[in-house]
């Protein structure tokens, strides 16, 4: 199975390649205006490639994070306690509604 971020890297130099091969025809057929969208969606994707190398950068490496499965608990664990505490405010209303008529 092909991982996530080679399918990323493939993703990126289609993109890539297509802007530029667009840029080549459309220069080639002499239409500045598509041209120049080409040259601007290629110079955005370089842009966002860079940007994310940088902030990559700075992010904490891998292993410091905790395991899918853990973390997975965790997240089942805070939905109980957000389920359990709406349950007993819908029943406090329902108690005040009551107590109201």
């Amino acid at each position: 199975m092909i991982g996530r971020s080679k399918l990323w890297k493939l993703a990126a130099g289609a993109y890539a390649f297509i802007n530029l091969a667009g840029l080549a025809f459309a220069w080639a057929m002499r239409e500045e205006m598509h041209a120049m969208l080409h040259l601007f969606l290629l110079l955005v994707g370089v842009a966002g490639y860079v940007g994310w190398r940088l902030a990559r950068r700075g992010a904490p490496p891998q292993e410091d994070h905790l395991p899918r499965a853990e973390l997975a608990e965790q997240r089942i664990e805070y939905l109980q306690q957000s389920i359990d505490a709406m349950a007993l405010e819908l029943e406090r209303v329902g108690e005040a509604q009551r107590f109201s008529d």
